[in-house]
């Protein structure tokens, strides 16, 4: 025990010291490393010889790291060994398992949908099917975390499932050879119609780039000539991958000086500076960039150096406000921690990072209590909140922008979807749990032709005022009262999200998008604007 304590103190005095500064120099001069070490080995020496209970060292030192982070700023975090490893296998982005996404409905294991190509796919197994049976044990009642562990596991290896299918009496067996599965972050691309191009980006891993050019070049194939980017709900991931993203539709100008983004530290070896070149096929191509409340990091990156270069538009809610860099070190026990290096600017020296000095708790809030006030906001003289943040101007066209707090969209349009009463069915599932029950039930209500034919199904199928009210019922049975008001606000958006689902369920992700996407009043703004957009950019 001793041994293992003396190696725990050990690591906790090579980290402290390494938040603290790491100069040796630094240490000679100053004795408060020694002090806030010595002080630590105290507690946890006499913790260990007269706690009560016996003392589980590693998980006081977890708790003193996780502690000593928080301190710092809101993104600062140590990262436990099994959370490690799904955090570096999102941002790789691939895992190795059967390829299945799913969600736990009734203590039982539904498949949302298997990923094409993927070994679920290759067996036949479907949407909507239950997964009751893992390695021959019962999987109802199993947790998301058992799930994966059970389901994950190194390519090449089996796993034998049992998938209670409706309309069939017998449970149907699969033996599943797991694979690389690709995490993708383009999460779709599609033509909205013959000129207008859509992609959505959930995430910024090490394949965006690729995904992304690949995205662009097959909808060019297919006639795009104006492009809406959707980063919505991206939380961000790697910087280099948003600036390869903003490099392909910014050029470099004449002096080859056109900047992206910019960082400054502390220490000035982790100050970066990074440009664009001219060489890409996109670059004249109008563009809007649809964000949310929830776009943050990288996808700031991203619309920051659209905006400041007046090469597009940015329409929806102001971004989440996160503009901190960090780096992972690795620690000896697998685990590792993130540390905030450096701050990062747009190109005409926005800080994009809001004020964390309030705590963690009223910082992750902020960002989703803003009152905006919708309308165009080209010159962003409207909304009250304005008036206290830092003015700059695009460097172009000289547009007033502001910093400080996120990127202000250049038209406010708030989510369709945004009344408390559509937002407690999403968050609690009821659209999912009410489709799998209305699947299992109006299976005549599909033929073949609108199962096989997207057009066919699009054009003819919509939910009735009776399938509205039966989903009413269903989502006050699962805790969710109706507001008449908000309901009657949301009435066209709810029937197309149900729709929607059906849409996922025969047609994959691109009949999701295809359906939803009609439904929602942002992404129909963007599309309106795209002349707009190119006049900003000066393509007329």
């Amino acid at each position: 025990m001793k041994k293992y304590l003396k190696r725990i103190l050990i690591v906790f005095g090579i980290l402290i010291s390494f938040v603290l500064g790491t100069q040796f120099n630094v240490l000679i001069s100053s004795d408060n490393i020694y002090e806030a070490f010595g002080k630590f080995r105290d507690v946890l020496v006499q913790a260990d010889k007269y706690y009560v209970d016996d003392v589980d060292a590693k998980k006081l030192t977890d708790s003193a790291i996780e502690g000593m982070l928080n301190s710092l700023d809101p993104h600062s975090i140590y990262i436990k060994p099994d959370q490690l490893k799904r955090v570096n296998e999102d941002f790789k982005g691939k895992f190795e398992g059967i390829g299945v996404e799913f969600v736990i409905v009734n203590d039982t294991i539904t498949v949302v949908q298997p990923v094409g190509g993927g070994p679920s796919a290759l067996v036949g197994i479907l949407s909507n099917d239950k997964i009751v049976k893992i390695d021959g044990k019962s999987s109802v009642g199993y947790t998301n975390d058992q799930v994966m562990r059970s389901l994950k596991g190194a390519k090449g290896t089996k796993v034998s499932v049992s998938i209670f299918r409706i309309g069939v009496k017998e449970l149907i067996e699969f033996e599943i050879i797991r694979d690389v599965i690709p995490l993708y972050s383009v999460d779709v691309h599609l033509m909205l119609d013959k000129e207008v191009g859509y992609i959505s980006v959930s995430r910024f891993s090490e394949t965006t780039l690729d995904e992304m050019r690949k995205s662009l070049q097959e909808l060019q194939k297919e006639g795009m000539k104006k492009l809406i980017l959707d980063l919505r709900f991206n939380p961000g991931g790697f910087l280099d991958q948003a600036v390869k993203m903003s490099d392909l539709f910014l050029d470099g100008g004449k002096d080859g000086a056109r900047k992206i983004v910019y960082t400054k530290s502390r220490k000035t070896e982790f100050d970066e500076e990074y440009f664009a070149t001219t060489n890409s096929e996109f670059e004249k191509i109008p563009i809007v960039v649809l964000i949310s409340n929830s776009s943050a990091s990288a996808s700031e990156i991203v619309s920051g150096a659209i905006q400041d270069w007046d090469r597009g538009l940015i329409v929806g809610e102001t971004s989440f406000g996160k503009g901190l860099v960090q780096r992972q070190f690795p620690l000896q026990d697998g685990s590792a921690f993130r540390l905030t290096i450096a701050r990062y600017y747009t190109p005409s020296g926005r800080l994009i990072q809001r004020a964390y000095d309030a705590g963690k708790d009223k910082y992750q809030r902020e960002a989703f209590e803003r009152e905006e006030v919708e309308g165009q906001n080209v010159d962003h003289k409207s909304g009250k909140a304005d008036t206290t943040r830092p003015v700059y101007y695009t460097l172009l066209n000289k547009r007033k922008i502001f910093g400080g707090g996120g990127i202000s969209p250049d038209f406010v349009v708030k989510s369709s979807s945004s009344t408390e009463y559509t937002v407690s069915l999403v968050r609690k599932n009821i659209f999912y749990e009410y489709i799998v029950k209305y699947l299992s039930t109006n299976t005549k209500d599909f033929s073949e032709a609108l199962k096989s034919s997207f057009e066919d199904f699009d054009k003819n199928y919509t939910f009735s005022n009776e399938d509205l009210n039966s989903f009413v019922k269903f989502a006050e049975e699962k805790g969710v009262k109706l507001n008449t008001e908000q309901f009657e606000k949301d009435k066209k958006y709810i029937g197309g999200r149900l729709k929607a689902y059906i849409a996922r369920n025969y047609f994959g992700n691109v009949g999701w998008y295809k359906v939803i996407l009609d439904y929602d009043n942002q992404l129909q703004k963007a599309v309106s604007l795209l002349p707009e957009a190119s006049k900003i950019a000066n393509l007329n």
